[in-house]
Protein backbone atom coordinates (compact mmCIF):
# COMPACT_ATOMS: atom_id res chain seq x y z
CA UNK A 1 0.00 0.00 0.00
CA UNK A 2 1.33 3.28 -0.83
CA UNK A 3 2.05 6.07 2.01
CA UNK A 4 -0.37 8.33 2.85
CA UNK A 5 1.59 11.51 3.50
CA UNK A 6 -0.37 14.50 5.35
CA UNK A 7 0.32 17.12 2.21
CA UNK A 8 2.01 17.58 -0.98
CA UNK A 9 3.89 20.78 -1.65
CA UNK A 10 2.40 23.17 -4.25
CA UNK A 11 4.50 25.51 -6.34
CA UNK A 12 2.25 27.66 -8.23
CA UNK A 13 5.00 30.07 -9.78
CA UNK A 14 6.92 27.36 -11.80
CA UNK A 15 5.35 26.42 -15.40
CA UNK A 16 1.89 25.71 -16.04
CA UNK A 17 -0.39 25.39 -13.14
CA UNK A 18 -0.26 21.74 -11.41
CA UNK A 19 -4.05 21.63 -10.92
CA UNK A 20 -4.13 22.56 -14.74
CA UNK A 21 -1.65 19.87 -15.66
CA UNK A 22 -3.77 17.10 -13.60
CA UNK A 23 -7.27 18.42 -15.15
CA UNK A 24 -6.24 18.01 -18.40
CA UNK A 25 -4.55 14.37 -17.60
CA UNK A 26 -7.62 12.97 -16.21
CA UNK A 27 -9.58 14.19 -19.59
CA UNK A 28 -6.38 12.74 -22.11
CA UNK A 29 -5.59 9.78 -20.44
CA UNK A 30 -8.60 8.51 -18.34
CA UNK A 31 -11.61 10.28 -19.79
CA UNK A 32 -12.69 11.33 -17.07
CA UNK A 33 -15.23 14.17 -17.20
CA UNK A 34 -13.66 17.08 -15.00
CA UNK A 35 -15.61 19.95 -13.96
CA UNK A 36 -13.98 23.15 -12.07
CA UNK A 37 -14.79 23.85 -8.34
CA UNK A 38 -14.29 26.26 -5.69
CA UNK A 39 -10.89 27.48 -3.71
CA UNK A 40 -8.89 28.42 -0.85
CA UNK A 41 -7.91 31.67 -0.24
CA UNK A 42 -5.54 32.95 2.05
CA UNK A 43 -5.65 35.81 3.99
CA UNK A 44 -5.87 37.02 7.45
CA UNK A 45 -7.04 33.73 9.49
CA UNK A 46 -7.75 30.94 8.44
CA UNK A 47 -8.30 30.33 4.66
CA UNK A 48 -11.51 31.02 3.40
CA UNK A 49 -13.84 29.39 0.41
CA UNK A 50 -13.79 31.15 -2.55
CA UNK A 51 -17.81 30.93 -2.47
CA UNK A 52 -17.91 33.45 -0.24
CA UNK A 53 -19.82 31.86 2.58
CA UNK A 54 -18.04 32.36 5.65
CA UNK A 55 -19.74 28.82 6.74
CA UNK A 56 -18.92 26.93 3.82
CA UNK A 57 -19.38 23.67 5.25
CA UNK A 58 -16.73 22.51 2.32
CA UNK A 59 -14.80 25.45 1.30
CA UNK A 60 -12.55 24.36 -1.61
CA UNK A 61 -14.41 21.07 -2.38
CA UNK A 62 -17.55 22.16 -4.15
CA UNK A 63 -19.25 23.11 -7.56
CA UNK A 64 -19.10 26.95 -8.03
CA UNK A 65 -22.16 26.34 -10.77
CA UNK A 66 -26.00 25.12 -10.23
CA UNK A 67 -25.09 23.34 -13.99
CA UNK A 68 -21.67 22.08 -13.09
CA UNK A 69 -22.55 18.30 -13.86
CA UNK A 70 -23.99 19.28 -17.38
CA UNK A 71 -21.06 21.26 -18.14
CA UNK A 72 -18.58 18.88 -16.74
CA UNK A 73 -16.57 17.80 -19.69
CA UNK A 74 -13.66 15.41 -20.93
CA UNK A 75 -13.01 17.61 -23.72
CA UNK A 76 -8.67 18.68 -22.78
CA UNK A 77 -9.75 22.24 -24.70
CA UNK A 78 -12.52 23.20 -22.83
CA UNK A 79 -10.50 22.06 -19.60
CA UNK A 80 -7.51 23.69 -20.54
CA UNK A 81 -9.64 26.49 -20.91
CA UNK A 82 -11.45 26.31 -17.34
CA UNK A 83 -8.08 25.92 -15.55
CA UNK A 84 -6.31 28.81 -17.59
CA UNK A 85 -8.98 31.11 -16.23
CA UNK A 86 -9.32 29.41 -12.53
CA UNK A 87 -6.23 28.22 -12.05
CA UNK A 88 -6.81 27.75 -8.70
CA UNK A 89 -9.79 26.14 -9.13
CA UNK A 90 -10.33 22.31 -7.23
CA UNK A 91 -10.91 19.53 -9.66
CA UNK A 92 -13.99 18.07 -9.66
CA UNK A 93 -14.76 14.43 -11.03
CA UNK A 94 -18.61 13.54 -10.95
CA UNK A 95 -19.50 10.31 -9.83
CA UNK A 96 -22.66 7.97 -11.66
CA UNK A 97 -20.86 8.32 -14.57
CA UNK A 98 -16.95 6.85 -15.05
CA UNK A 99 -17.17 5.54 -11.79
CA UNK A 100 -18.97 5.35 -8.39
CA UNK A 101 -16.95 5.95 -4.99
CA UNK A 102 -16.89 4.10 -2.02
CA UNK A 103 -16.35 6.89 0.55
CA UNK A 104 -15.37 5.63 4.43
CA UNK A 105 -13.23 7.09 7.14
CA UNK A 106 -9.70 7.24 6.66
CA UNK A 107 -8.67 4.48 9.27
CA UNK A 108 -11.23 2.01 8.42
CA UNK A 109 -10.41 2.70 4.30
CA UNK A 110 -6.52 2.12 5.28
CA UNK A 111 -7.46 -1.30 7.63
CA UNK A 112 -9.41 -2.42 4.36
CA UNK A 113 -7.24 -1.38 1.13
CA UNK A 114 -4.11 -3.75 3.55
CA UNK A 115 -6.66 -6.38 3.41
CA UNK A 116 -7.89 -5.99 -0.31
CA UNK A 117 -4.17 -6.14 -1.37
CA UNK A 118 -3.75 -9.54 0.59
CA UNK A 119 -6.46 -11.11 -1.03
CA UNK A 120 -4.78 -9.80 -4.14
CA UNK A 121 -8.22 -8.36 -4.79
CA UNK A 122 -8.62 -5.70 -8.28
CA UNK A 123 -8.54 -2.11 -7.18
CA UNK A 124 -8.96 1.04 -8.85
CA UNK A 125 -7.64 4.23 -8.25
CA UNK A 126 -8.15 5.19 -4.23
CA UNK A 127 -8.24 9.19 -3.14
CA UNK A 128 -7.49 10.70 0.41
CA UNK A 129 -9.59 13.39 1.07
CA UNK A 130 -8.63 15.78 3.65
CA UNK A 131 -11.29 16.84 6.40
CA UNK A 132 -13.05 20.08 6.25
CA UNK A 133 -16.02 21.54 8.49
CA UNK A 134 -18.42 19.64 6.99
CA UNK A 135 -16.08 16.26 6.55
CA UNK A 136 -14.78 15.24 9.70
CA UNK A 137 -11.50 13.13 9.66
CA UNK A 138 -9.92 12.21 6.23
CA UNK A 139 -11.67 9.94 4.26
CA UNK A 140 -10.49 7.56 1.35
CA UNK A 141 -12.09 7.27 -1.51
CA UNK A 142 -12.13 3.97 -3.07
CA UNK A 143 -13.14 4.24 -7.67
CA UNK A 144 -15.43 1.09 -8.26
CA UNK A 145 -17.83 0.15 -11.68
CA UNK A 146 -20.63 2.93 -11.61
CA UNK A 147 -24.35 1.82 -10.51
CA UNK A 148 -23.18 0.41 -6.87
CA UNK A 149 -25.18 3.91 -5.11
CA UNK A 150 -28.77 2.62 -5.48
CA UNK A 151 -27.29 -0.99 -4.55
CA UNK A 152 -25.45 -0.52 -1.40
CA UNK A 153 -27.69 -0.14 1.23
CA UNK A 154 -29.13 -4.11 -0.20
CA UNK A 155 -25.77 -5.09 -0.12
CA UNK A 156 -24.60 -3.89 3.22
CA UNK A 157 -28.49 -5.72 4.44
CA UNK A 158 -26.97 -8.76 3.28
CA UNK A 159 -24.12 -8.87 4.92
CA UNK A 160 -25.96 -8.30 8.15
CA UNK A 161 -25.43 -4.25 8.95
CA UNK A 162 -29.09 -2.58 8.72
CA UNK A 163 -28.71 1.21 6.80
CA UNK A 164 -27.29 3.79 8.56
CA UNK A 165 -25.37 1.69 10.63
CA UNK A 166 -22.12 1.83 9.27
CA UNK A 167 -19.82 4.90 7.92
CA UNK A 168 -19.81 3.84 4.27
CA UNK A 169 -21.25 6.18 1.63
CA UNK A 170 -21.78 5.49 -2.13
CA UNK A 171 -21.49 8.40 -3.99
CA UNK A 172 -22.76 8.36 -7.96
CA UNK A 173 -25.00 10.34 -9.88
CA UNK A 174 -25.40 13.79 -9.20
CA UNK A 175 -22.60 14.09 -6.81
CA UNK A 176 -18.75 14.12 -6.78
CA UNK A 177 -15.22 13.22 -5.58
CA UNK A 178 -12.59 16.37 -5.28
CA UNK A 179 -9.50 15.16 -7.35
CA UNK A 180 -5.81 15.84 -6.65
CA UNK A 181 -3.85 18.08 -5.88
CA UNK A 182 -6.98 19.99 -5.38
CA UNK A 183 -6.45 22.08 -2.23
CA UNK A 184 -9.49 21.53 0.32
CA UNK A 185 -10.63 22.14 3.68
CA UNK A 186 -7.86 24.14 6.42
CA UNK A 187 -5.65 20.66 6.52
CA UNK A 188 -4.45 20.07 3.03
CA UNK A 189 -4.32 18.44 -0.23
CA UNK A 190 -6.41 15.58 -1.95
CA UNK A 191 -4.12 13.41 -2.54
CA UNK A 192 -3.80 9.69 -4.25
CA UNK A 193 -3.39 6.55 -1.95
CA UNK A 194 -3.51 4.38 -5.29
CA UNK A 195 -2.71 6.56 -8.01
CA UNK A 196 -4.50 6.18 -11.27
CA UNK A 197 -2.32 4.22 -13.98
CA UNK A 198 -2.51 1.69 -16.70
CA UNK A 199 -2.58 -1.69 -13.97
CA UNK A 200 -5.68 0.12 -12.21
CA UNK A 201 -7.47 1.35 -15.74
CA UNK A 202 -10.37 -1.27 -15.45
CA UNK A 203 -12.27 -0.50 -12.06
CA UNK A 204 -13.37 -3.18 -9.93
CA UNK A 205 -17.06 -4.32 -9.18
CA UNK A 206 -18.19 -2.85 -6.29
CA UNK A 207 -19.69 -6.09 -4.76
CA UNK A 208 -15.54 -7.07 -4.33
CA UNK A 209 -15.27 -4.65 -2.10
CA UNK A 210 -17.77 -4.07 -0.45
CA UNK A 211 -16.97 -7.21 2.59
CA UNK A 212 -13.61 -5.83 3.38
CA UNK A 213 -15.23 -2.23 3.85
CA UNK A 214 -17.84 -3.51 5.88
CA UNK A 215 -15.93 -5.19 8.14
CA UNK A 216 -13.30 -2.40 8.38
CA UNK A 217 -15.80 0.22 8.67
CA UNK A 218 -17.59 -2.05 11.71
CA UNK A 219 -14.64 -2.31 13.51
CA UNK A 220 -14.04 1.14 13.96
CA UNK A 221 -18.00 2.10 14.19
CA UNK A 222 -18.54 3.12 17.98
CA UNK A 223 -18.79 0.15 20.79
CA UNK A 224 -22.55 1.85 21.44
CA UNK A 225 -23.13 1.24 17.25
CA UNK A 226 -21.95 -2.14 17.57
CA UNK A 227 -24.19 -3.51 19.66
CA UNK A 228 -27.02 -2.00 18.28
CA UNK A 229 -26.27 -3.87 15.20
CA UNK A 230 -23.98 -6.18 14.98
CA UNK A 231 -23.83 -8.51 12.08
CA UNK A 232 -25.37 -12.51 12.80
CA UNK A 233 -22.21 -14.43 13.20
CA UNK A 234 -19.94 -11.67 14.57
Amino acid sequence: MEEIPDAPGQDETAGPPPLLIEAVGYAENRHWEVAPGAWLIDGDGPARCSCGDPRCALPGAHPMDADWARRASAGPGAVRRWWTERPRASILLPTGRSFDVLDVPETAGCLALARMERMDLQLGPVAVLPSSPGRLGRRLHFLVLPGVAAKLPEMLRKLGWPPGRLDLVARGEGDWTVAPPSRVGSTGYAQWARSPSESNRWLPDAAELISPLAYACGREAPAQQLQAAQPAGV
